[in-house]
């Protein structure tokens, strides 16, 4: 249908390199249940599930190139079982290391999914300070950029979430992702809020329901023009544009 995966890293940065006449689409796993990424043995040697999502999206990309394979997981470090980091302790950091070097990236989503509407501020950085400390023991240095709101709510200040630290760690977001809300706009739009991002529920109603919605509003979709450093755009959408682009982006008239 003429949609290709990008990384979430690349939305929030406004780098859109697809080909032309495709739509960009970020797909997120939240929770890190077992069923997204599990070891088996097989013939005495382990290898990954191949029914597990990590499976699914390797092989479709193998089999599929041009897709694209970039995914984020959100996942829980501290957790009761089995979300506590895909429920098989003694390969979790060999799974987060596994994500990154192969292309997917790894997002924020609190150590345990608490619901920060219903903490002080103190409690609110250290679920986000420790659940990033948490990962880097096994990912030393990387940056989450990203955290997914449990239960999509938020504390009293959304300050609290973009920048802070607590118990010796620094922590940096430059994306709130809700829990639904639908297709998220542009990241040249100026309805493009990274600290309110909505998603698509991959449930299949509500997939159904915009696949059909953007082939019956084709001017609503996002189509990449093919040339990353430009942003396409019909002269009478122009007041949709934001203020400042990314990147000095130079605008295309169509």
């Amino acid at each position: 249908m003429g949609y290709r995966l990008i990384a979430l890293g690349d939305l929030l940065d406004g780098r859109i390199v697809l080909p032309a006449d495709t739509t960009p689409i970020v797909l997120t796993f939240d929770d890190s249940s077992p069923g997204q990424f599990r070891y088996i043995e097989q013939n005495g040697v382990l290898t990954i599930d191949p029914k597990s999502a990590v499976g699914i999206l390797d092989a479709f990309a193998r089999e599929h190139p041009d897709f694209g394979r970039a995914t984020t997981f959100f996942v829980l470090p501290a957790a009761d079982l089995p979300n506590r980091l895909f429920n098989q302790p003694a390969w979790q950091g060999h799974k987060l290391r596994y994500l990154v070097s192969h292309g997917y990236e790894i997002g924020n989503h609190t150590l345990w999914h608490a619901n920060l509407a219903k903490y002080p501020e103190a409690t609110v950085r250290i679920q986000l300070a420790e659940a990033q400390a948490w990962i880097q023991r096994h990912v030393p240095d990387y940056r989450i950029r990203a955290l997914a709101l449990p239960y999509g709510a938020y504390p009293s200040d959304v300050s609290w979430l973009l920048r802070g630290s607590a118990k010796g760690t620094t922590y940096r977001h430059d994306a709130m992702l809700k829990v639904g809300g639908g297709a998220a706009p542009s990241p040249f739009s100026r309805a493009f809020d990274p600290v309110r991002l909505p998603r698509i529920q991959a449930i299949e109603r509500e997939l159904a329901h915009w696949l059909g919605y953007f082939e019956r509003n084709p001017g609503e979709r996002f189509v990449s023009d093919g040339d990353p450093d430009a942003v396409t755009v019909p002269a009478a959408l122009h007041d949709r544009l934001r203020g400042e682009l990314p990147r000095r982006l130079r605008i295309v008239d169509r």
